[in-house]
């Protein structure tokens, strides 16, 4: 028995070896700091073991710690937004320190793009123009509102002088013609924000918010827009959102310096447990804004959550999004003109400062009418554009075997507000306008009786725009299959979206006089003494314009399948293409307008207004319920001359389907082929990309052409009719003078022309030949601190398409700088049109009167403003 029992011993020895030594194998680990150039630690950063499921993230100080690590040779990546991948092998053996330098990252056609592609490609491997935004880029542009944020991608027209929101916004000389992103689509995390860019006072960019939880913004032009999203030949803006993968957060308060603005945005994301992770952010801001209103104009906030499962070959998102803001809608208000229509003078009117001055009032806080049911009802007009968004959604992506993948995006968005912004249908003097209520009226003020004796004279016919948006909520699904064969890909997708647009149009028309400090009303009053209008309101109704009091209630069902396919010729050459059908259905109905009698204020007297009170008709629905549908196509190919050169070539068609825009022509809405729903857009774009060990550029040579239909444009009180075409060239560059100097630049020169109609062989309104910007960035004090200048600007255009009265080109320059106070902790100073430039952006009168003073409607972009933030990231 002592054999046996020597030999177990023996045995068990060398197990608690063998455990002993496996034991200090697993129990190896590597540690170290990472920081950038200067020494910063940088937190947030993940560093991951390739071919492993290994990963960590370093903390606020920069340290990282991977532990019970096997003995061996392993291959590391460091990454982080902003800064180059580092990739490094390094055998472990025991306790291993390796500190890690990361490097900022000024070439961003290694980025990874997942905007109007199938499967996420790098920009140089790709045969779409699109262009990458983080954060630290968007913020030194200064932008007040997130359609000045768009004002520097190559190809883009974003006028963004309507305030938070009401920005027109086109893409690579398309017109605007109704308002709105009518061929653009707005999406956040790959799902429009609503199914339409141009709906009457819902503009998509209304519901769209930038704060804290956005990690980029990607905008792709043309490309493979017209096939993966409904209603966007042109292109697709898509706020991404920050996940949490990246561990960390921002507390960051703005204020206003010169102007009445305060702001607080939180965000923080980080992992909380295997393959877990989640972020919430959000803002609340208060204040009057740049533009003298007299109230609180600004007031409002958003906040945003997501968690995110990561599995072995898949993860799902989930998350929701709830808006409630407020913020003040600027119309057209009066500016001067003299000269001559071929070189104009623009100047502020005597007593309004175009730059600084709005058309809201103390004396007009409430429009009070007759709501869509008939009751009495009153909206103030602090209101502004008021955006009531509550989202739910989720993403789901996920390997299958054989070489499938599936995923899906979905999201449910209860939306609703209204819209309220004084609007001057009239500028004229005290005599003509009082005259227009008769031979011997006479104007007074309404707050004290006393007569009109305004400085400049001139009185303003209000129309107040008064919209409720009753229920713009909307449902989007995208569903996609995709098998991989060999070097082919295959897609087949499905959307689907429901739309609803219901909104009341409860317009009511006041005068007013023409100043920038709180403009009082004006009553008028006939040649024998009667009184024509209460406080400055003359009409339930804008008669000036056969009154529009309208109501919507439609709701637009669109299923589109749509199958893309990509192929892999060679290691250098890739083809990549796609057809969609788009099919549509509109139920619901419209209501115009009727006259009643009606005591408003309920005094029991009817008053001259009160005699001819218009509301909406009930009674009268027009019933909408029609289809329409059509076929979009994308073609490209891209040819990678060399690891840093590539050229790529793509023609594609699609189209943009009008909702409210056409319910007003009396057409037959029962039948889809006798309602012209659609407008089609055709491009073909030539691209090179090129990189540099210190920067990139990218250039893209595009031809469009637009059939468009009839659609109403509100303000302008017409309807549009007109094919255009275009030619022209983007620019986009960015590159690293020395170590503390870079810069980075945008240019897009657009030769376009009207096709059709009365205006064949003019310029589209509003389309300058020439936008561009150029942003300088410098670091120093050991790059600790950043000064930024940017210079956007464009050459000039013609108000209307008539192409009479030129708006002047311009260049507006902002600037900041930050300075680091501490770890982490940051102050930045920043300034919006330091020189306070008089920018026209649109104008509604398309000539003046030459070599007399003229006074038109024009809205120019906000004046100088300065900003102060203090910033704590952790």
């Amino acid at each position: 028995m002592k054999k046996p029992n020597l030999l177990i011993k023996q045995i068990g020895m060398i197990v608690a070896l063998l455990l002993f030594n496996l034991s200090f194998a697993q129990n190896a680990t590597v540690t170290g700091v990472v920081s950038d150039v200067n020494g910063a630690p940088i937190p947030g950063v993940n560093i991951l073991i390739k071919d492993s499921s290994k990963s960590v993230v370093t903390d606020i100080d920069g340290k990282y710690n991977f532990s019970n690590l096997q003995n061996g040779t392993f291959d590391f990546i460091a990454s982080y937004i902003g800064y180059k991948n580092v990739e490094f092998k390094m055998d472990v053996n025991g306790n291993v320190i390796k500190n890690i330098t990361l490097i900022e990252d000024t070439n961003v056609l290694d980025d990874v793009i997942i905007t109007g592609v199938i499967n996420p490609r790098t920009k140089i491997k790709s045969s779409v123009s699109i262009t990458s935004m983080n954060t630290k880029e968007i913020e030194q542009s200064a932008p007040r509102s997130t359609a000045e944020i768009f004002r520097t991608i190559p190809g883009i027209r974003s006028e963004s002088s309507g305030g938070e929101g009401n920005s027109n916004i086109s893409v690579r000389g398309v017109p605007i013609s109704s308002g709105g992103s009518k061929y653009l689509q707005i999406q956040e995390d790959g799902l429009p924000v609503l199914l339409f860019g141009d709906i009457a006072f819902a503009t998509a960019d209304i519901f769209t918010r930038f704060d804290g939880n956005v990690a980029r913004i990607e905008a792709i032009r043309g490309g493979s827009a017209s096939t993966l999203s409904s209603n966007s030949p042109g292109g697709i803006i898509n706020f991404i959102s920050k996940t949490g993968k990246t561990e960390g957060g921002t507390l960051s308060t703005t204020f206003g310096l010169d102007y009445e603005n305060f702001r607080t945005d939180l965000d923080y994301g980080t992992k909380i447990g295997d393959g877990l992770y989640f972020h919430v952010g959000g803002f609340y801001r208060s204040g009057e804004g740049v533009r003298k209103t007299g109230f609180n104009s600004n007031n409002g906030g958003q906040v945003k959550f997501n968690v995110t499962k990561e599995f072995e070959k898949g993860s799902v998102t989930v998350y929701a999004k709830f808006l409630n803001d407020r913020a003040v809608a600027y119309m057209p208000m009066p500016v001067q003109v003299s000269g001559t229509n071929a070189n104009p003078n623009w100047t502020s009117v005597d007593g309004y400062d175009a730059t600084r001055g709005a058309m809201q009032s103390i004396y007009l806080n409430h429009n009070v009418g007759l709501g869509t049911e008939g009751n009495v009802r009153r909206e103030k007009v602090a209101n502004g554009m008021h955006p009531i968004s509550k989202s739910i959604g989720a993403n789901a992506t996920f390997d299958l075997d054989n070489n499938w993948k599936v995923s899906d995006n979905l999201r449910y968005s209860a939306n609703s507000g209204g819209f309220i912004s004084p609007f001057p249908a009239e500028l004229g003097t005290a005599s003509a306008i009082a005259s227009s209520f008769g031979a011997g009226a006479t104007l007074s003020y309404a707050n004290d009786g006393t007569a009109f004796n305004t400085p400049n004279g001139l009185v303003a016919r209000i129309h107040m725009f008064d919209t409720q948006l009753n229920d713009m909520s909307n449902f989007m699904n995208d569903l996609r299959l995709t098998k991989k064969i060999d070097n082919v890909g295959i897609t087949f997708g499905f959307f689907k979206s429901m739309q609803n647009v219901s909104m009341s149009w409860l317009w009511n028309s006041y005068l007013q006089e023409v100043s920038d400090t709180n403009p009082r009303l004006i009553n008028v009053t006939d040649v024998n003494g009667n009184l024509l209008s209460e406080n400055g309101l003359y009409a339930y109704g804008t008669p000036a314009w056969g009154n529009l009091a309208r109501n919507y209630d439609t709701q637009y069902n669109v299923s589109a399948p749509y199958v893309n396919v990509s192929f892999d010729a060679s290691e250098n050459l890739s083809f990549e293409g796609g057809v969609r059908y788009d099919n549509g259905k509109a139920t619901g109905s419209f209501t115009g307008g009727t006259a009643t009698q009606y005591d408003i204020n309920n005094d029991g007297v009817l008053s001259a207004p009160e005699n001819n009170v218009f509301a909406v008709n009930t009674a009268n629905e027009t019933p909408v319920n029609y289809t329409y549908d059509y076929f979009s196509y994308t073609l490209g190919g891209n040819y990678l001359l060399n690891a840093k050169q590539s050229l790529f070539a793509r023609v594609s068609r699609g189209a943009s389907a009008k909702a409210d825009r056409i319910l007003f022509s009396g057409l037959d809405y029962l039948d889809g082929n006798k309602i012209n729903a659609l407008d089609f857009l055709t491009q073909t774009e030539i691209g090179y990309k090129q990189k540099f060990d210190k920067g990139y550029l990218y250039a893209t040579a595009f031809s469009s052409k637009t059939d468009e239909q009839a659609g109403y444009e509100a303000g302008a009180n017409v309807i549009r009719q007109n094919n255009y075409k275009s030619l022209g060239l983007e620019l986009e560059s960015a590159y690293d003078l020395s170590d503390n100097l870079n810069l980075r630049g945008s240019m897009t020169y657009t030769k376009a022309e009207i096709t059709s109609g009365t205006d064949e062989g003019n310029e589209p309104r509003r389309q300058p030949k020439l936008m561009y910007g150029v942003m300088p960035t410098f670091k120093f004090m050991d790059r600790k601190n950043t000064l930024g200048l940017s210079f956007i600007g464009q050459t000039k255009a013609f108000a209307q398409d008539s192409n009479q009265l030129v708006m002047n080109g311009f260049v507006i320059v902002n600037g900041f700088v930050e300075v680091g106070l501490t770890k982490g902790l940051s102050v930045n100073l920043s300034g919006n049109n330091i020189f306070n430039t008089l920018a026209i952006t649109e104008s509604e009168e398309g000539s003046i009167t030459e070599n007399t003073v003229n006074y038109v409607r024009a809205r120019s972009l906000t004046g100088r403003s300065i900003s102060m933030a203090l910033s704590y990231r952790f």
